[in-house]
């Protein structure tokens, strides 16, 4: 019956989208709070290249902004300062300065330990409410991996850890988004489909990190499914032949299929481009050319 429902559903995302694809604009309506559509880049990938340089991004924040900026994005995101809130707020600053906002941060504390999750989560909260000033909607969280697979106990505990966060990023007037890694893929996806499971949607939504998740052997299309009504935010990159490509484009993933669903159900629009270079990765551009080149595809294949 599950996958009879998928195929209903996929079938379904495809009609309606193919009907809308006859209009002369697509346009994203499901933004977080009515927000107009925005690109954005992860800064992760672009520290990788700094540091096949021999360089600290940290050091280069101007320098990097305006390049992000050059290549067309609205905003960049990078990971958020729990210990010292205020250098996160003087990073949003630069931003600012240099015409980007900062739409998300990202953070992964640890959530299965009750004593520590309660921590993590005051902490979450009090470097959000630092960046708010400036715009941010979203805060994007993949709970920290511990080496092994969770226990339901622990499953549990960050469970509940998750649901305060959301309150009080709620609270604030943020969203949480959940994102993942391979870890949280195992064993059937157990604790990706826990952390939503077990708790309400209102308060945990989803960073959908499309190739974290094909990657750990949900295809997009089924997580769309199944939890396309959390998202609120994206993380997006590509890969071929398993490996992580040096740009969004074309590759393992049909992001054509998944920009079909995102219209055709009205999905937000905060697109995050997560370039990242692993082990057998070919690079033959620079970080910004990559980067430019990505740009143009997600305006190419998601109409934003």
């Amino acid at each position: 019956m599950q996958t009879t429902r998928r195929e209903f559903l996929r079938a379904g995302a495809v009609l309606a989208t193919g009907a809308a694809a006859g209009c002369s604009s697509l346009q994203h309506s499901g933004s977080p709070f009515g927000a107009r559509p925005q690109v954005g880049t992860q800064l992760f990938g672009w520290g990788q290249y700094y540091q096949r340089e021999g360089r600290k991004i940290a050091d280069h924040y101007p320098e990097v902004l305006s390049a992000v900026r050059d290549c067309g994005f609205d905003y960049a995101e990078t990971s958020l300062n729990l210990s010292s809130p205020e250098n996160s707020a003087k990073f949003a600053e630069i931003a600012r300065t240099k015409g980007l906002g900062v739409a998300c941060f990202y953070t992964g504390p640890a959530f299965h330990e009750a004593k520590v999750a309660e921590q993590a989560v005051v902490q979450v909260v009090a470097a959000a409410r630092a960046v708010k000033p400036f715009g941010t909607r979203v805060i994007n969280c993949n709970p920290a991996p511990i080496g092994r697979e969770k226990t339901d106990a622990e499953l549990q505990t960050q469970a509940h850890a998750l649901t305060e966060l959301g309150q009080g990023l709620n609270a604030l007037g943020l969203k949480l988004g959940v994102h993942n890694h391979t870890p949280e893929m195992k064993n059937g996806a157990r604790e990706f489909r826990h952390n939503f499971d077990a708790t309400p949607p209102e308060r945990v939504g989803f960073c959908f990190d499309v190739h974290g998740v094909f990657r750990g052997g949900v295809p997009p299309l089924d997580a769309l499914i199944d939890y396309g009504d959390r998202i609120v935010s994206w993380h997006l990159r590509q890969s071929r032949d398993a490996i992580w490509f040096e740009e969004l484009t074309f590759g393992d993933i049909d992001y054509g299929a998944v920009a079909i669903y995102a219209r055709a159900n009205k999905l937000p629009a905060l697109y995050t481009v997560e370039l990242a270079i692993e082990n057998g990765t070919k690079i033959t551009r620079s970080v910004v050319e990559n980067h430019r080149r990505s740009r143009e595809y997600v305006r190419k294949i998601f109409g934003v």
